[in-house]
């Protein structure tokens, strides 16, 4: 179950698709051109090699727990996330001036799907931490970002995401958790959130609650949600924690895949009030948390094709090792590795086709992103947008849903043994299952892609998306 990062592919990518020259010549970029990115890649190889993956399989079989509101992360997780911060990836495409790195989305999501192939239920806790940090950048006040960010990007806190309750699943109209106003501008929270990743951990020092409520008397509907940062521990004015906040965590959920990853219930207001901080105006939260949910998309977009690569490595190794009979064909005598078989040929050719095929999407679009974000001219900037947003809900549909057929090939590939769980290969089937699902699922995507993105310029996004590169 060893891991080999595809950085041969990754660059070739990165270098005639997403045209890293062009990228380096944005100003903030000058140092981030091919020479940049293939030294980034080659030492994110060696982390995700050496240190994550060894503990993917340690994750499915001994996940995380709860014990009286403590969850426990998986032996050697906690270890792992402390080289992970220590060498700075929290912060790679994050900006200097938070302690970062500022390289660009680029080189950051190549580095991401090492990330996710290596271990998946690890690698949920940075991503989440990311949208986090690209929300408050967005739309967080001076006092925030000065408050947060920092540590976020060191990865010395983490983020999270909490949209869902056990009412309001997709339909967000649907969220009751409450904020009332306080004298000192702050906001107490009451409710309950559910399937929040990396919700609770031992992991980090803090964990920054990104919450969607409803301020008292404010609007029915989405036109009536806001966002809040509520942190696990109150951060003092000289950055030191404080009290634990009224936020809690009441269980994790058990689930069929990505078990190492805690899927937390939590509970804001049990004892007074969860103190909130808000973000930006009130009942503009929606429009807020789409920066972090855009981020997360494209993020989990990138985590379908990092399963699906893993899966195609391991299925390549087995069919290699694997001696099973004679190809019909005979061009090998009986006895041969199974890889000589043109249906297994077949099976191994249609996963790369596809795999490969997905990460080249992939790159462009985070090619778009960095020049939507950072080139100097506006009307550039306006193009590069409208061109990412339309590739997000391709970037989170189609790799997730091809995550499903390539790991389920994978299976295939190994015939009986696939369904063993000492070969690995089913871990990856049932990690890939939950892609499909959270940050959207492919309707929604679908939903998105026609009704928003498509609709919305007369298909102009969609033409143009054709004729790229």
């Amino acid at each position: 179950m060893s891991y080999v990062a595809p950085v041969k592919d990754m660059l070739f990518n990165i270098q005639h698709l997403a045209k890293i020259d062009q990228i380096a010549q944005i100003p903030g970029f000058e140092d981030a051109g091919l020479d940049t990115a293939q030294a980034v890649l080659e030492e994110a190889a060696k982390f995700n090699e050496g240190v994550l993956a060894p503990l993917n399989w340690e994750g499915d079989k001994n996940p995380s727990s709860w014990k009286d509101g403590v969850v426990t992360a998986t032996p050697g997780f906690k270890e792992a996330f402390k080289q992970f911060t220590e060498g700075g990836w929290q912060g790679l495409q994050h900006p200097a001036e938070y302690g970062g790195q500022g390289l660009p989305k680029t080189i950051g999501a190549a580095c991401g799907e090492m990330q996710n192939s290596a271990n998946m239920s690890f690698a949920l806790c940075p991503l989440l931490s990311d949208g986090a940090i690209e929300a408050l950048l967005t739309a967080g006040s001076d006092e925030l970002k000065a408050t947060y960010l920092e540590n976020l990007v060191a990865g010395k806190w983490t983020g999270t995401m909490n949209l869902t309750e056990p009412q309001a699943g997709s339909d967000l109209a649907a969220v009751r958790t409450r904020a009332e106003p306080q004298p000192d501008g702050t906001f107490k929270i009451f409710g309950t959130k559910i399937f929040i990743t990396w919700g609770e951990h031992d992991m980090a020092e803090n964990i920054i609650h990104l919450v969607l409520a409803r301020v008292q008397g404010a609007p029915e509907g989405v036109k009536g949600i806001s966002l809040f940062v509520v942190p696990k521990f109150m951060v003092n004015k000289d950055g030191s924690l404080g009290a634990r906040n009224d936020v809690h965590c009441v269980s994790i959920e058990h689930k069929m895949g990505i078990k190492a990853s805690p899927t937390a219930v939590l509970q804001f207001g049990d004892h007074g009030g969860a103190v909130g901080y808000l973000v930006g105006q009130e009942n503009r939260g929606l429009e807020y948390m789409f920066i972090m949910m855009n981020a997360a998309r494209y993020g989990v977009g990138v985590q379908g094709i990092a399963i699906a690569e893993q899966a195609y490595q391991t299925a390549v190794r087995f069919s290699r090792e694997r001696v099973q009979s004679r190809p019909v064909d005979g061009s090998v005598a009986a006895g041969a590795s199974i890889i000589h078989h043109p249906d297994v040929r077949r099976m191994l050719m249609t996963m790369r086709a596809y795999v490969e095929g997905c990460r080249a999407m992939s790159s462009v679009a985070a090619s778009a992103y960095d020049a939507a974000h950072h080139h100097p001219d506006a009307e550039t900037r306006k193009v590069n947008q409208t061109f990412y947003e339309f590739m997000v809900p391709l970037v989170k549909g189609y790799s997730t849903e091809m995550s499903l057929e390539v790991t389920s090939l994978a299976v295939q590939v190994h015939g009986g043994m696939g369904f063993i769980e000492e070969t690995g290969v089913a871990q990856y089937y049932r990690d890939a299952k939950i892609l499909t699902i959270y940050e959207g699922t492919t309707a929604i995507q679908a939903n998105d892609l026609v009704g928003r993105k498509t609709s919305r310029d007369g298909g102009q996004s969609g033409k143009a998306a054709g004729s790229a590169n």
